[in-house]
């Protein structure tokens, strides 16, 4: 490079090297592995180094700044790996200064640097400067049609990086309780996904919109802003989001108290999950369904339900799941015989003991006490039923009538 009279691209390299050096001692420093060879033992690393900064310099000398961005951005996609990201982050800052240098094309060389500027602070998780850059992104292609190198819309793309980090913000925001905050920049970031003109992106938005007046306790709107989304989904045939949407109307109308509703949506979401295999969804929706019948003191239901939790866990060979399902299923099958043994314990006769020493010794389903008298049989047979219409008793009481024990 010297040699050829290239002396800000030698002093660009050499500079790249001295930051190796010093990422190398931060790495020795905090004990970390750093298995990276230094550049100048990579020759073809060094080959690209010297073609595309060389041309970037010599098109710089001209004035020619669209040549000079394209060799650089050339090299920012070369380094574009685990290994070399920050030579990459190099390479897209020399990108962004050189693009406000341009000034034939509109502006398009610039949005695409903010966009890359977006990326580099999305990923370090600095997201108030990372939605800086993509604000100035989707503003510079709004109403543009440029086009990316694999031919997808600026514009649509810009709507999708200002929501992504849009929803990272309103998460954390939402852990430290700061409902109106994040409430405002999703209501922001749903304004921005009806002008993209994508009915999937817009119904993502009030999906993660209706999440957050759900943690706020505005229910109401909750649902308002869910059962658009539950529309858009229906609309566009989306199963996955639909299954996502009842789930989200589930837990509000569980927390509204209205369970019957809620057990409603919740089947409507196992249903959907087991059509198109979303094991997952499965586990989630049957275990809210086992709670809310053990709530309730529907213990054969409740067990039913986090039965099939447990084994749809079972199946995917989830121990973490595994273990949780099985407490819950455990929990469950504990209340359903409860009232059984109180009962075999109150009476405190032989033949009661015996039921419970029968039991304790197989663990099988705990059996009804034969006849022994009128009322006492009369209690035992109520105890031992399990109702056939549980549905209907369910629907038939109040959403907010308390648990019978």
């Amino acid at each position: 490079m010297l040699r050829d009279g290239y002396h800000k691209s030698f002093t660009e390299l050499f500079a790249l090297m001295k930051k190796w050096d010093a990422l190398q001692e931060t790495a020795r420093v905090r004990s970390l592995s750093w298995l990276q060879r230094p550049l100048e033992e990579q020759p073809d690393k060094l080959d690209h180094f010297y073609h595309y900064l060389t041309r970037a310099e010599a098109a710089e000398r001209k004035e020619y700044f669209e040549d000079v961005y394209n060799n650089l951005y050339a090299l920012a996609c070369y380094f574009n790996n685990s290994e070399d990201k920050w030579v990459r982050n190099h390479f897209y800052e020399r990108c962004f200064k050189i693009a406000q240098l341009i000034k034939i094309d509109g502006g398009k060389k610039e949005a695409e640097a903010h966009a890359h500027m977006g990326l580099v602070f999305e990923e370090e998780g600095q997201l108030l400067e990372a939605a800086e850059h993509y604000e100035a992104f989707h503003q510079l292609t709004e109403g543009r049609i440029w086009k990316d190198e694999t031919g997808r819309f600026l514009s649509l793309l810009a709507c999708e990086s200002l929501l992504r980090t849009y929803r990272l913000l309103s998460d954390k925001m939402l852990e430290n309780k700061e409902y109106k905050q994040a409430i405002r920049i999703l209501i922001k970031a749903s304004e921005i996904a009806k002008e993209g003109s994508d009915k999937k992106m817009e119904g993502e938005a009030s999906y993660y919109l209706g999440l957050a007046h759900l943690a706020a306790g505005e229910y109401e709107t909750a649902l308002t802003v869910l059962n658009t989304y539950s529309k858009i989904s229906t609309d566009l045939d989306d199963d996955l989001s639909l299954g996502r949407a009842y789930e989200a109307i589930a837990k509000v109308l569980q927390s509204q108290g209205e369970m019957t509703e809620a057990i409603k949506y919740l089947k409507k979401v196992v249903k959907i999950a087991r059509k198109n295999f979303q094991s997952l969804d499965v586990v989630r929706a049957s275990t809210m369904l086992g709670a809310i019948y053990n709530e309730k003191g529907y213990y054969n239901k409740a067990s039913e339900y986090f039965q099939q939790a447990f084994d749809t866990t079972a199946e995917l060979t989830n121990l973490r799941q595994m273990d949780e399902t099985k407490v819950h299923y455990g929990i469950a099958k504990a209340h359903q015989i409860m009232p059984r043994v109180n009962n075999y314990i109150e009476s405190a006769d032989l033949t009661s003991l015996d039921f419970l020493l029968s039991w304790k010794e197989s663990r099988s389903k705990i059996a009804c006490e034969p006849t022994i008298g009128g009322s006492r049989r009369s209690t035992r047979e109520s105890l031992c039923q399990i109702p056939e219409n549980l549905e209907e008793e369910l629907s038939g009481f109040p959403d907010n009538q308390k648990t019978e024990t």
